[in-house]
């Protein structure tokens, strides 16, 4: 279809129009289109231009879900592969670290108790004092309680993590956004000012 105008007007989808004798058979769908004051000339579906791809846009929720779900799915939800490897190292050491201070500890435990019980055929081949064993046992105790902590907290900031990414993740960094310091002249004398442009 093709027709002269002197001016036409983009309108966007938001906009209210009044109603407008269609004699070119195109009607008006969710989508932004160019009109004149009489009639419809061309309707424009930005989804439909070719080459016009928009960017990858992470829904945040959705990213904090699949993280409470699965540590390091909000991260692949958010194209941010990288982060997956340190998130399961990190799950790797803190599950070491526990499963080793719960052995200790329930060795320990096992000893002293061993050395408190009063039956002589309860016996040990450790060179600790009762006191020591006791300290040791607690020790590893206090330490279990810490992997557990350390490891809540980890997965609470990886959630965060994937949130906070998918908030930013389309953020404007470009250098069009840029602060500097420069002289001011002013009435009575030279000074200097923080000049911000956004472009």
């Amino acid at each position: 279809m093709s027709a002269v105008i002197s001016h036409a007007q983009i309108v966007p989808d938001t906009a209210v129009l009044p109603v407008i004798p269609d004699t070119t058979g195109v009607t008006a769908r969710d989508t932004s289109f160019i009109r004149t004051d009489t009639t419809v000339v061309a309707r424009i579906d930005t989804a439909m231009i070719p080459g016009k791809r928009l960017p990858f846009t992470p829904v945040p929720k959705r990213a904090g879900l699949y993280s409470a779900i699965l540590p390091g799915m909000g991260q692949l939800y958010n194209r941010q592969y990288w982060k997956m490897p340190v998130i399961y190292a990190g799950m790797a050491v803190t599950g070491y670290f526990l499963i080793d201070n719960i052995n200790k500890h329930r060795d320990y435990r096992k000893i002293y108790i061993g050395r408190i019980d009063n039956d002589p055929t309860t016996t040990d081949d450790l060179t600790y004092t009762t006191e020591e064993v006791k300290l040791l046992q607690d020790t590893y105790k206090k330490y279990t309680d810490l992997t557990v902590l350390f490891t809540a907290l980890g997965y609470m900031i990886q959630v965060l993590d994937a949130v906070a990414s998918a908030h930013l993740k389309n953020f404007d960094v470009s250098p069009d956004i840029s602060m500097r310091m420069q002289p001011v002249l002013y009435g009575n004398g030279i000074g200097f000012g923080v000049v911000m442009n956004f472009k």
